[in-house]
């Protein structure tokens, strides 16, 4: 395992920077990386040079002269120049939390799509620091960065490297015509939609398995889980129906982080756009987090920025079974659940379809003896209540949503 030095910087409270510093040593440690130092500053004003002040970064050299790390660590972004000038004195290759990110995106990624949005996203980040970060990818000798772009794509110039973009761009475009037009198929179907989304590693695929154990199906396909960070890159979608209830579709989604680089947002923004669609959120939260609030927060903001902060959304505290606490206020409606006990999970089925369905309304349609199409429309996507059969015509009691009473007016009694 290779080891590093990491430097944080104080920019709002201790508190805030020891969050921070641990989430980067999780990110690290993803990636087989020993954070064995820690070096933090206060400062109000960053050095545009170095980030860090002088006496801070002699600090920091005297530490690698004595430990000779593999890499050196930044809780915040580097600019070209503050690489370059950072590797000349401390003669490793730097590293910030955007880049670990990217490179563990870069080893998560499964599919096409995931691969070709991790590419760009790295492109875009590296272009600009091209000239300082090519001294730092020759140190690394196959380490970080060497997937995706990688060193051949570091030695093209800026000019080739927007081609590259380009090239990238087209085979992802077509990639999200493809998608888009999915979404607009499903957005024409009576039958809702769930995303389940939240902080990286809090849940969200263990949630989704466990809903489909629930469900009234005999071999649910089940979502891949390992416990590590951004497991889950592609989204995964699921329809779901619960006995004696109206089925939805289950989406699961990208983690979030603090501070997710923007190059990914914008990447992934097609893949995300999934969450836009959903008529209700599923917000999984690490209860047990002890920063589970500053998460709550990061998601929320993410939400915000992919303008789906307005859908209806059901908070799911998880891990009850390792503390026992009160939900914040502002959090509702929220549910307490173990996901590792399932505790509490019928109780969060009847909560996610009391708010999904409660537009639904109980009608009476008279639908024609030849039209079996609509009476099986009912009984796939309406709460089908009663059932008579008259000399013309089938009479259906059911609760229905509003665009499927809208699609099915002329039958209504």
């Amino acid at each position: 395992m290779k080891t590093a030095l990491l430097i944080g910087i104080e920019r709002r409270s201790r508190a805030a920077l020891k969050y921070d510093m641990n989430e980067i040593k999780n990110l690290a440690g993803s990636l087989n990386i020993d954070v064995t130092h820690t070096l933090t500053q206060s400062i109000k004003q960053v050095s545009p040079a170095t980030k860090i002040g002088k006496g801070k970064l002699d600090e920091a050299k005297a530490l690698h002269d004595n430990h000779d790390f593999d890499h050196v660590i930044f809780n915040e972004e580097l600019t070209n120049t503050q690489i370059r000038n950072i590797e000349e004195v401390l003669d490793t290759a730097i590293l910030d939390k955007t880049l670990l990110i990217l490179e563990i995106f870069a080893r998560r990624a499964k599919t096409k799509e995931a691969m070709l949005q991790v590419e760009v996203a790295q492109l875009k980040y590296l272009r600009p620091r091209l000239s300082a970060m090519r001294e730092s990818f020759s140190q690394q000798q196959g380490g970080i960065g060497q997937r995706g772009p990688g060193e051949k794509k570091l030695e093209l110039d800026r000019r080739k490297i927007d081609k590259e973009i380009n090239t990238l761009q087209k085979s992802l475009d077509h990639i999200v015509h493809v998608r888009k037009t999915n979404r607009i198929k499903r957005s024409n179907s009576p039958i809702k939609n769930v995303s389940i989304v939240g902080y990286t590693n809090a849940g969200k695929s263990t949630l989704m398995n466990v809903l489909l154990n629930h469900a009234d199906e005999e071999f649910p396909k089940h979502v891949d889980i390992k416990d590590r960070l951004f497991e889950t890159l592609e989204t995964s979608t699921r329809r779901i129906k619960f006995r004696d209830k109206k089925p939805f579709t289950l989406t699961d989604t990208i983690g979030f982080i603090s501070n997710l680089p923007h190059e990914l947002v914008e990447s992934f923004k097609a893949t995300l756009e999934e969450i836009k669609e959903a008529d209700l959120l599923l917000h999984v939260v690490d209860f047990s987090h002890p920063y589970y609030m500053e998460q709550i927060e990061t998601t929320n903001a993410v939400l915000d920025e992919l303008g789906a902060s307005d859908i209806e959304t059901i908070y799911v505290f998880n891990k009850i079974d390792l503390i026992h606490s009160v939900p914040p206020p502002n959090c509702t409606p929220s549910i307490k659940v173990s996901l590792k006990n399932e505790e509490n999970i019928d109780e969060l089925i009847n909560l996610i379809h009391k708010t999904l369905f409660k537009d639904d309304r109980t009608v009476v349609f008279n639908i024609p003896q030849k039209d079996g199409d609509i009476v099986h429309m009912l009984n796939e996507y309406g709460e089908v209540l009663d059932t008579s059969y008259e000399e013309d015509f089938v009479k259906i009691k059911a609760r229905v949503s509003k665009p499927l009473r809208d699609r099915l007016e002329e039958y209504i009694a």
